[in-house]
């Protein structure tokens, strides 16, 4: 090869070179250590923090997944807040198919494959709530899990008649509340959304199934010898072991007999046990859920201050029992040493049982107080549409 042509090829690879540099850096910069060392990955954005002076009372209305990821449903709730005594909002996070509806940084959540990304800024909506001074609440679904089912069969409830995963009425499928495993993935779960500035973490579904064909169940982890209730007692502990001693504000859905029986229900829920582990218990005393003949009512949908009060006043017993218990020199020191959770129940605003106007839910409201608790409440609409004139104005 010629002299002159070793140079054109130099030249020419030199050029190449400097245009790359402009085309990947931009202006007139050229490829250097200098300029390589400029570039650096760009700092990321600063986590939400919890709301600075989160509210004692705690007033909350229930939205969705699709309400709180659409900017115009979202800020018709925030507008709510702005306007009435609300100062909270409960948000799905993880519902009843077991989806995570945002993107997390787990390798164990990105393995069973429960991320569907909806909420596409989680961080942005959490900040916009407490820039109105909104209390947000994560609703997060436990052992009700089709998806996790699905991954994990081998940690789910199984037919006894077909040998498969075992499924509710509505066709949805259980985890053993008894498997350690999923245990450890609800902690996981909890831990990556509390990262995202959540202010509390509500546990939906912490319970044994109850609405299917429940002699055909059969448990790979559950030993049927033990109470439910000891099970379920076992995991609040595990819950607060794992989260509340870390400063995760937390709270649990029970079933609104709940403040009434001892029994456990048959899916393992006692009042006291929440009480004890949980820093707010919330039963779900909707009138329209209590059966035929409830303190002796033919429809106890129709009488929301009745059914609420009696709840309420029987839940007050228990509550009253367990601070005897802790003022006790011979009680345990587990019960000793807790903190008596707060009583903030489940109220209904939607049509089930009766037409729920506003003078009838502003009675569910007046019933919680008349029985002695003034800790707050949460308000439940499948629709997120909440009665007009049901709260007080600011």
């Amino acid at each position: 090869m010629s002299t002159g042509i070793k140079v054109l090829i130099a030249v020419f690879i030199v050029v190449a070179a400097s245009v790359v540099a402009v085309f990947v850096y931009g202006g007139d910069q050229t490829i250097s250590v200098n300029n390589i060392e400029k570039i650096s990955t760009p700092t990321p954005k600063p986590l939400p923090e919890k709301l600075k002076n989160p509210p004692e009372i705690i007033k909350a209305v229930y939205a969705t997944v699709w309400t709180a990821s659409t900017d115009t449903q979202i800020n018709r709730l925030i507008d709510l807040a702005n306007k009435t005594e609300v100062n909270a909002i409960v948000i799905d996070i993880k519902d009843y198919s077991g989806k995570i509806f945002f993107e997390t940084n787990s390798p164990l959540i990105k393995e069973i494959g429960s991320e569907e990304i909806i909420i596409k800024d989680l961080d942005a909506l959490i900040n916009k709530l407490h820039a109105n001074n909104i209390y947000a609440i994560a609703r997060i679904t436990v052992f009700q899990d089709p998806l996790l089912a699905a991954k994990r069969p081998d940690l789910a409830v199984q037919s006894k008649s077909t040998g498969n995963t075992w499924k509710d009425n509505k066709g949805l499928a259980w985890m053993d509340p008894a498997s350690m495993e999923v245990w450890n993935y609800i902690v996981t779960v909890a831990k990556e959304i509390d990262k995202h500035g959540f202010d509390e973490l509500n546990f939906d579904y912490v319970r044994f199934p109850s609405d299917g064909k429940i002699s055909d169940m059969v448990f790979p982890f559950y030993d049927a010898t033990k109470y439910k209730s000891t099970v379920m007692k076992d995991f609040f502990q595990y819950l607060s072991d794992n989260l509340r001693k870390e400063g995760i504000k937390t709270s649990a859905d029970l079933f609104g007999l709940a403040t009434v029986n001892n029994d456990g229900l048959g899916i393992g829920q006692i009042i006291e046990d929440a009480a004890l582990t949980f820093d707010a218990v919330c039963p779900m005393v909707y009138p329209s859920h209590y059966a035929t003949g409830f303190i002796g009512l033919k429809n106890p949908g129709a009488y929301p201050y009745e059914v609420i009060k009696y709840s309420m006043e029987a839940a007050k017993k228990k509550f009253d029992a367990l601070e005897v218990l802790k003022n006790s020199t011979t009680s345990p020191e587990n019960i000793r040493n807790a903190k008596i959770a707060q009583m903030r129940p489940w109220l209904q605003d939607f049509d089930l049982g009766a037409d729920y106007t506003a003078d009838m839910i502003r009675l569910e409201k007046k019933a919680v107080l008349d029985a002695g608790f003034n800790e707050g409440w949460m308000l439940w609409d499948p629709r997120n549409v909440y009665t007009a004139g049901a709260l007080d104005l600011q």
